[in-house]
């Protein structure tokens, strides 16, 4: 027997501005196809786009914007690492993480990172308006079908004692993972970072002491298993 679907909500009152909603994807289709989902609707509006966590950051800054949509996997900034970034710089916005992962421990990232939801790729014409306008009210939203599987993984870990999930790396060492598996060098990362090319290393070398690698390639393959690029 089929679960009830969830009830649809409502959009804004009639006479109230659209939500003025930022759009992060680093690939133009995937952004042309949820603009087109979500300017469909009266009270939401796609006033700028960005191709990768970075420009992101930047753009919510020089726009208005009342939402931030963000793709897990993009280049230079992932969108927990700019989640996280704009959380600090903008305690007020709200923010949705799009995402092809199905995959319990970016849901509890998102949430660390500021995130309100977690959106599936997958079914984005089906969540996706939902979502926006839950994360507009403040409200939370996790896609249907993932709240059985949360609270019995959750249920697991007290029976077993452990707490929720640890992070590997810290947050500075995962953007410094992500920009060497990138191809960045030493130099360009502490540009990008606004830290010395000496700092970068010394992070560097932690990371390989810490995750028990050898080289660039190992980071690299590391990097794709946690989703902080794509293969």
């Amino acid at each position: 027997m089929n679960p009830t679907p969830p009830p649809i909500s409502s959009p804004a009152p009639v006479g109230a501005p659209p939500a003025r909603v930022l759009l992060a994807d680093d690939h133009a289709l995937v952004r042309q196809g949820v603009r087109l989902i979500l300017d469909g609707e009266p009270d939401l509006t796609v006033v700028a786009e960005a191709g990768d966590g970075a420009e992101a950051v930047e753009l919510a800054r020089a726009h208005e914007i009342d939402l931030a949509v963000l793709d897990i996997a993009m280049p230079r900034m992932t969108g927990l690492q700019a989640a996280r970034e704009l959380s600090r710089r903008m305690p007020n916005l709200h923010i949705l993480i799009l995402t092809m992962y199905d995959n319990e421990q970016y849901f509890f990232e998102a949430l660390r990172a500021g995130a309100s939801g977690y959106v599936l790729k997958s079914v984005a014409d089906r969540d996706l308006v939902e979502a926006c306008r839950a994360a507009v009210r403040d409200e939370p939203f996790v896609y249907p079908g993932a709240e059985r599987a949360l609270v019995r993984s959750y249920l697991e870990r007290l029976h077993r004692g452990d707490g929720l999930p640890e992070r590997a790396v810290t947050e500075r060492e995962e953007e410094i993972l992500k920009l060497v598996a990138e191809g960045h060098t030493s130099k360009e990362i502490g540009e990008l970072l606004f830290i010395s090319a000496k700092t970068v290393e010394r992070h560097r070398a932690n990371l390989l002491h810490k995750l028990g690698m050898k080289d660039r390639l190992e980071l690299t393959r590391y990097a794709i298993r946690a989703g902080l690029i794509e293969p």
